[in-house]
C-alpha cells in the first residue's frame, strides 16, 4: 500500500492509497488546495474544517455542474460552446456567480453557530 504526504491548505495530511496512485493522490490533493485557496481569497478567517468545507462546497458544485451538461449531451442537449477565441464563457461568470453565493449563505449559517 503507497502512503503519501500532502499538503492542503497549509497543513500536511499522511493519507494511504493503492501502489502507484500516489502521483494521482498528489494531483487531487492539489485540486483541493486550489480550492481552499480561492476561499481565502474571498476574505474571512476561516479554521481548517471550514475551509476544506467550503472547499468541498465548491468542487461538489462543479461535479454537480458536469453531471448536468453531460446528461444534456447524452440527451443532444449540449449547451452551446462559446465561440473560438471570445475573451470569456459567459457561462463561467454566471457559474462563479452562483458558486460565490452559495459560499456567502453557508458563511453566514456557519457564523451563526
Amino acid at each position: 500500500m503507497g502512503q503519501v504526504t500532502v499538503r492542503v491548505g497549509g497543513y500536511s495530511h499522511p493519507v494511504s492509497c493503492e501502489d502507484g496512485q500516489e502521483a494521482h493522490l498528489v494531483a487531487l490533493a492539489a485540486e483541493v488546495d486550489r480550492r481552499v485557496a480561492s476561499v481565502r481569497t474571498m476574505g474571512g478567517s476561516y479554521g481548517e474544517s471550514r475551509l476544506l468545507l467550503l472547499a468541498s462546497l465548491l468542487l461538489a458544485d462543479e461535479v454537480h455542474d458536469l453531471k448536468v451538461e453531460l446528461a444534456q449531451a447524452r440527451a443532444g442537449m449540449a449547451p452551446p460552446l462559446p465561440l473560438p477565441g471570445s475573451p470569456t464563457d459567459p457561462r463561467l461568470a454566471e457559474r462563479l456567480a452562483r458558486v460565490a453565493e452559495r459560499i456567502e449563505v453557508i458563511a453566514a449559517d456557519l457564523g451563526k453557530s
